[in-house]
């Protein structure tokens, strides 16, 4: 019997409300050697409340060492296995904006880049343009590029993001990345990882082949890259795993279409944290379960902007009262991996996690919330997956186990 199984065997309904705040990538380093990491560094007086009335510790969102993405760091806090459930970064996005992902479909994520004479990366978002620069690309690439045998769809995200659909015959999905990662060098070519997506991995290389032709005019966004080609996976929902009615408050699409993935009703966001705090308030009686996401600890992370990191953080917690005010039964900080701004890129440091639970919690002994007070917390180092079944406990929304 595998934890969910475990989960739908014990668990039981009740009035109980459960919140999980996710701020992306909200685990950093410090700048200098000794010194504060982002998290430390900033003004959290709502958080550290909670953190000594409740318990920290250490989320892994997949395996020790291992950096993770997105999609395999909210699938771990939303209790799925990441090593068994391995999804794609493009159905995420795809169905963040509405976009259809049927069985003959293969969806990707495209970022707008900008490459040199030589055809050498020297900006992987392209400046972060404006939405609207990269809706007017994205039209022009719907309407210039032309695959024989494929059904191509091209879907504006927001700024550099852009999705990708290819519809066809034969299409697989194990395709790696064309993103080098870093700035200085080439794009890479569309490699099939199997046999049975050459067909895949030529298409994507004819796209791009194309693409580069349409954009070469353009500045700063004169190519793209892809990434996380994916096909619509097979997966439960948390009302069959958790019996919990859940609604997802999410700005950006991505973690959208994660949350539509497991069954959760997208509710509409605004534009700031207040609004979705506001939401969570307004949609209060119709769900067990909120899902919460910030996206902008992760978006300075990887600016390498420690102090805008900061800001972002104590932007977060001087709003935090709006949602404490809702008193939920449960609720639980953390992030979805690391993103320390001195590395510029998702980590595969622990994140600092909190839970609160009046009602049930045993506090430990720490009082601020930050990387080292979540070393010594209550809660020890978890992996992400277990993190539920424990929202879960603390909601009193588990019987017992045996006789």
């Amino acid at each position: 019997m595998n934890q969910q199984d475990l989960i739908r065997q014990l668990r039981e309904a009740n009035g109980t409300k459960i919140v999980m705040l996710v701020a992306d990538g909200l685990g950093g380093l410090p700048i200098e050697p000794g010194g504060p990491t982002e998290l430390e560094e900033a003004r959290t007086p709502h958080l550290d409340r909670l953190a000594a009335e409740g318990t920290v510790g250490l989320s892994i969102p997949v395996a020790h060492g291992i950096a993770p993405g997105s999609g395999p760091g909210h699938l771990g806090l939303f209790g799925f296995d990441p090593l068994r459930h391995q999804i794609g970064r493009g159905v995420l996005e795809a169905l963040g904006i509405g976009v259809e992902v049927g069985p003959r479909d293969v969806a990707i994520r495209g970022n707008f880049c900008t490459i040199d004479g030589e055809g050498r990366v020297t900006d992987r978002r392209a400046g972060r343009i404006p939405t609207e620069v990269g809706e007017t690309l994205v039209a022009k690439l719907a309407d210039g590029v032309q695959i024989d045998g494929v059904e191509t769809l091209v879907e504006a995200v927001r700024e550099y993001r852009l999705v990708v659909r290819f519809r066809g015959d034969d299409l697989g999905d194990r395709v790696a990345d064309t993103d080098p990662l870093q700035t200085g060098l080439h794009t890479l070519e569309p490699k099939a990882l199997e046999p049975g997506s050459e067909k895949t991995a030529r298409v994507a290389a004819e796209f791009l082949r194309q693409a580069k032709e349409i954009l070469k005019d353009e500045q700063p966004a004169n190519f793209l890259m892809m990434r996380g080609f994916a096909k619509f996976p097979d997966i439960s929902t948390m009302e069959e795993v958790y019996g919990l009615r859940s609604a997802a408050i999410a700005v950006y699409p991505m973690y959208r279409g994660l949350a539509k993935l497991v069954g959760m009703t997208v509710v509409e966001p605004g534009r700031t944290i207040a609004d979705q705090f506001e939401v969570a308030r307004e949609q209060w009686d119709n769900f067990d379960f909120f899902f919460i996401h910030y996206k902008y600890t992760d978006s300075t992370g990887e600016d390498g902007d420690f102090a805008r990191k900061v800001d972002v953080i104590q932007a977060l917690d001087a709003e935090l009262p709006r949602l404490l005010e809702l008193k939920p039964d449960v609720l639980v900080v953390t992030g979805d991996h690391s993103t320390p701004s001195r590395m510029k890129s998702h980590s595969f440091h622990p994140v600092p996690l909190l839970i609160s639970a009046p009602a049930t919690v045993r506090p430990d002994e720490v009082t601020t919330f930050g990387e080292r007070p979540c070393m010594k917390g209550g809660l020890g180092q978890i992996l992400a997956k277990d993190i539920m079944p424990l929202a879960m406990a603390h909601a009193g929304r588990l019987q017992k186990f045996g006789a």
